[in-house]
């Protein structure tokens, strides 16, 4: 941490490896010592209000639909309350930098798959939850012996080591992280904001240029599709199908053995903001497969990607590599004919009103989605390739200087976050002393003293 925080008078070895010194006075103890996991089944149904661990709180969920994926009875949910420290049992792995940590500040009840904590008196459940919550995944179970698992249960957790300072130390840190992170999330939701904004600015440009051109004065025509509205006198509107060499097609329909190395598979998660983030492909395929899998449909330079099915369906990018790569099922492939601009189907793919119009024809299993046939049927503008091609420079020089706010802004947050965690861990950890930190006094606050 910067000069801002001064550090305790004297240290000590914790003997714990990946603790390292704590402040002398502090001591530290195992978790069973101090806290609980009473399990209180919701044995009468008198509990209703289902909480969801997100982001480190606890939430209400929303159960009215779920698509029957809830139980009839909710008698087998554990009852917790205001002050409890929730806990996520599985999927350890996949979160390397800390445990899944909640704290509950509502009644309400939660599956078996979280585990509750009790604490004792003598401990800040505020302050514990802090400290759960920066305790490094990979180091607390290294350090405990037995390698990284994917999932833990209350004998495993049970002898984690804490940091215990006194309750009004304890108390006092959990106090001022509440403050300063507060102001830290402050500017992050500002941040957020912003980028909400750059978007929908992004957003107009695309749809306004793809429906109406760059001319303002060019005579106008009804489209004849309610939800395209008028587009300029001279251009045409075809159904997608009417502007593809070759039918549209998807990836295979069925489950790859999926290797480290090898060609990449793409599917849905890697499709984003017109363009394919190989970083984040679903696995590799063998070579085999690809080509097995190339019988059907091979990518090619300036194909388009549209995702049919989940919770991202509609989005799209297009193929800007020639190196080999697969795409899976999820992902629909329009390759466009010589009559259409591929950048400008993209763009026009991304547009309000094309997205209007996928909403208004998906349909609903257990997750949205559309079929091939329905995105060949929908209408596309379809102005003159010169004209196409202008338009799509322009929305890309336009985009371009967006593009890089978000990409700035989005570099603050995490940056920003960064230093939440940091502040975070130093302060639970005893590397920072804030026993004599005081609630700021505001301008407003002041003007009323002096008053």
């Amino acid at each position: 941490m910067s000069g801002r925080y001064k550090a305790y008078g004297e240290y000590k070895e914790s003997g714990v490896e990946w603790v390292g010194s704590m402040p002398s006075h502090w001591t530290i103890e195992p978790l069973f010592s101090n806290c609980d996991a009473p399990i209180e089944k919701n044995s009468d149904g008198r509990e209703k209000n289902v909480l969801s661990l997100s982001y480190g709180n606890i939430i209400p969920r929303d159960v009215d639909d779920n698509f029957g994926l809830l139980p009839e009875s909710f008698n087998t949910y554990q009852l917790v309350y205001p002050q409890n420290i929730i806990l996520r049992l599985t999927d350890l792995q996949n979160d390397k930098r800390s445990l899944r940590v909640g704290f509950s500040k509502q009644q309400g009840i939660i599956t078996s798959a979280y585990l509750k904590l009790v604490f004792t008196k003598k401990m800040s459940s505020p302050f514990m939850y802090r400290l759960l919550h920066s305790y490094d995944t990979t180091k607390v179970f290294y350090g405990m012996g037995g390698g990284l698992r994917q999932s833990m249960k209350f004998e495993d957790f049970r002898r984690l080591p804490l940091l215990i300072p006194s309750f009004a130390e304890q108390t006092q840190i959990a106090t001022f992280l509440d403050h300063e992170t507060a102001k830290i999330d402050t500017l992050i939701d500002k941040q957020q904001q912003l980028i909400e904004l750059l978007k929908e600015k992004r957003q107009a440009v695309i749809s306004h240029a793809v429906t109406k051109g760059l001319d303002p004065d060019v005579p106008m025509k009804d489209s004849g599709v309610e939800w395209l509205g008028e587009v300029p006198e001279h251009w045409k509107v075809l159904a997608i199908k009417k502007i593809v060499s070759t039918p549209i097609t998807d990836g295979p329909h069925e489950t790859p053995n999926f290797i480290d190395e090898g060609i990449s598979f793409i599917s849905a998660e890697a499709i984003s903001s017109g363009v394919i983030d190989f970083s984040k492909q679903r696995a590799c395929i063998s070579i085999k497969d690809h080509i097995r899998f190339s019988e059907k449909y091979k990518p090619h330079l300036y194909d388009i990607y549209m995702v049919k099915s989940g919770a991202t369906t509609g989005v799209s990018a297009i193929v800007e590599t020639i190196n080999d790569f697969n795409i899976w099922s999820p992902l629909a492939a329009l390759r466009c004919s010589e009559i259409a601009f591929p950048y400008f189907v993209l763009y026009f793919l991304r547009s309000q009103q094309f997205l209007t119009a996928i909403e208004l024809n998906w349909s609903f299993g257990t997750q949205q989605n559309i079929g091939m046939g329905v995105i060949g049927n929908i209408y596309i503008s379809c102005p003159p390739i010169k004209e196409a091609m202008i338009i799509s420079d322009h929305i890309r020089q336009k985009c371009s200087k967006i593009e890089s706010l978000i990409t700035l802004a989005t570099h603050q947050i995490s940056l920003m976050q960064e230093r939440r965690t940091a502040l975070i861990s130093a302060a639970v950890t005893g590397k920072i002393d804030v026993r004599d930190w005081q609630v700021p006094v505001t301008q407003t606050e002041s003007d009323e003293v002096m008053a």
